[in-house]
């Protein structure tokens, strides 16, 4: 009686160690499998590494159904598996957010150059436009200068036939003046005539001849 009632304890004793054991291992399984769930629906975190929560998950269920023998073993290989998918998944989201700071970067380079570009354009367009006024400007003066030159040239003539007008009246009047000058001539010489004819018709004497006066040069 007493060796079955020995016996009866051992065996109460075994289910008991088996039962902790299996408790454990369903504590492990589950820790595991919520570190997993919790990287799997991470909104940030859970469409990375894909690969590596599939080969986690595996190993999990392995070491869910692992023997004894192999369970410290299993366990080590789910938890580094675990934990590989949550670094692979955290490189992959940081890759990912690089990968945008560049291609922002980038954009803000682009968009920078392209204001510059503009910029560099309408400095151009002002520059001709300027070219043009000063263009304009120039043939402006031109045109002035041109002008005034004309003008010049058109006093220039007009004092010049001013001049030949002014000597051909001056010619003009040098020869009227020439004119009256013989013209008091001939009428002091006929006076002179009349007299001296009344003269020889009392006292018969012959007719005096005069000589006709020179006009100086300057007079006529």
């Amino acid at each position: 009686m007493r060796r079955f009632t020995v016996t009866l304890a051992a065996l109460a004793l075994a289910c008991a160690a088996v039962t902790v054991h299996a408790a454990k291992d369903d504590i492990d399984v589950s820790r595991l499998n919520n570190s997993l769930d919790q990287l799997a629906n991470d909104p940030s975190l859970g469409n990375y590494a894909q690969a590596e929560q599939a080969r986690a998950r595996d190993a999990i269920n392995r070491l869910a159904q692992a023997k004894s023998r192999d369970r410290e073993q299993d366990l080590y290989l789910a938890e580094r598996r675990v934990d590989l998918a949550k670094a692979a998944a955290q490189l992959q989201d940081a890759q990912a957010k690089s990968n945008q700071l560049d291609r922002e970067h980038d954009q803000i380079l682009l968009d920078n150059s392209r204001a510059e570009a503009d910029a560099a354009r309408r400095e151009l367009e002002h520059q001709r436009m300027q070219y043009q006024l000063a263009q304009e400007e120039s043939a402006r003066l031109q045109q002035q200068g041109e002008a005034s030159q004309q003008a010049a040239d058109q006093a220039r003539a007009e004092a010049d036939q001013a001049k030949k007008l002014a000597a051909a009246q001056t010619k003009v009047a040098g020869a009227a003046r020439r004119e009256a000058a013989l013209a008091a001539q001939a009428a002091q010489a006929a006076r002179a005539q009349m007299q001296g004819g009344d003269s020889g018709s009392s006292d018969a004497s012959p007719p005096v001849k005069h000589k006709k006066k020179k006009v100086p040069d300057d007079q006529q």
